[in-house]
């Protein structure tokens, strides 16, 4: 009895077919799109499974172990930071031939289940540490995916790419009070956890000196926030004659709303930041700040989750870049400030950057 020959595969066509539906309409729900009814949906869905259609890019990832898409996870998309972080990961993605699929969970109902719904339609994924998901999500989708950390906590089995930060957190903390400043205050929630080991910075510098600490301002990250802040600051709610913010965006807004009213930066009241985004150089005075390489952690976080998913291992330690200081006119320096190895009025010159386990970025292969 002559043996059949095996079916052909499925093809995007045959899964039309098959669902009683446009190509165009399999190709919205395999991607994703909402721009397609339940109905319709489910009809592909049903089809694709009955056929075990696999998408010709999935197929190809397969065959010649590529992958086609990266997912990156953030909690936003305002502010400098993220966009910055978005664009080192997307040209370097792009320049090893991979296309980027963003995800924004926190807008939504549920992050675990758009995070989940993300890692169903790519290869790798990588997640910023201030999207609040549980530990067991995140380890869980590690153990099926390969899955990168930015800018968070250190997971066991996960990757993980970030910047110093509790060094430098000190170093500028210990330039403050070496201005003679002595009642500090930390702005920032400490979390996630690198705004955590930056008020870690923030208490040794305290502690280092026999001063005791002030707890954190524990608020987001974020203008609003800021700007909240220099409310209450002016309304007599908090005592400070300087703010470690725990970044650039809150910084700003202190400083912004806080000259509108009559205070004097650094005169009456110390404001420094972090990140030293592009506005950090321009406002007047400039803010005192700590520079962090937030396109190159995006550029190499899309380089090892391209290692990842092409058969490279975990890491066995997260890599850390360094940061570094950059004194300017808001900590009472001298501004704008003329020779980073030249002396601040306290005698002290500008701190040496953060070391860091700094990586070179293989080539794409």
């Amino acid at each position: 009895m002559a043996t059949l020959p095996p079916a052909p595969p499925a093809t995007i066509y045959t899964v039309a077919e098959a669902a009683g539906v446009s190509i165009a309409s399999v190709s919205r729900v395999l991607q994703g799109s909402r721009a397609v009814s339940d109905s319709t949906r489910s009809k592909v869905l049903e089809a694709a499974a009955r056929l075990n259609y696999v998408p010709l890019g999935a197929a190809r990832s397969l065959a010649v172990g590529q992958h086609e898409a990266q997912g990156l996870v953030l909690p936003m998309l305002t502010g400098p930071y993220y966009s910055e972080l978005l664009v080192g990961f997307e040209a370097r993605a792009a320049e090893l031939g991979q296309s980027v699929v963003l995800a924004l969970p926190d807008a939504r109902r549920d992050p675990s289940q758009a995070v989940r719904a993300l890692a169903s339609r790519i290869e790798g994924l990588a997640v910023h540490g201030s999207v609040e998901l549980p530990e067991a999500v995140l380890s869980g989708l590690g153990t099926v995916k390969p899955l990168l950390v930015i800018a968070g906590c250190v997971l066991p089995g996960l990757d993980a790419v970030g910047a110093e930060n509790t060094s430098s957190a000190r170093d500028l903390t210990a330039h403050l009070l070496a201005h003679g400043r002595r009642r500090l205050l930390f702005l920032g929630a400490p979390y996630p956890c690198d705004v955590r080991d930056r008020y870690e910075g923030f208490r040794l510098a305290h502690v280092e000196r026999g001063l005791e600490p002030s707890e954190p301002v524990r608020v987001p990250v974020d203008e609003a926030e800021g700007v909240r802040f220099a409310e209450g600051f002016l309304a007599g709610d908090h005592e400070a004659d300087a703010v470690v913010c725990a970044n650039d965006e809150l910084a700003l807004a202190v400083m912004g709303h806080l000259a509108h009213a009559g205070v004097q930066i650094p005169d009456d009241l110390a404001v420094t930041g972090w990140d030293d985004v592009m506005a950090a150089r321009y406002v007047r005075p400039g803010l005192t700040t700590v520079r962090q390489p937030v396109r190159e952690i995006g550029e190499l976080a899309a380089t090892r989750l391209h290692e990842r998913v092409t058969g490279a291992g975990p890491a066995l330690e997260p890599v850390v870049l360094p940061t570094a200081l950059v004194l300017r006119g808001s900590c009472g320096c001298p501004d704008p400030y003329p020779d980073p190895s030249s002396p601040c009025p306290d005698g002290r010159g500008r701190q040496r950057p953060s070391t860091g386990n700094e990586r070179k970025m293989p080539d794409a292969t």
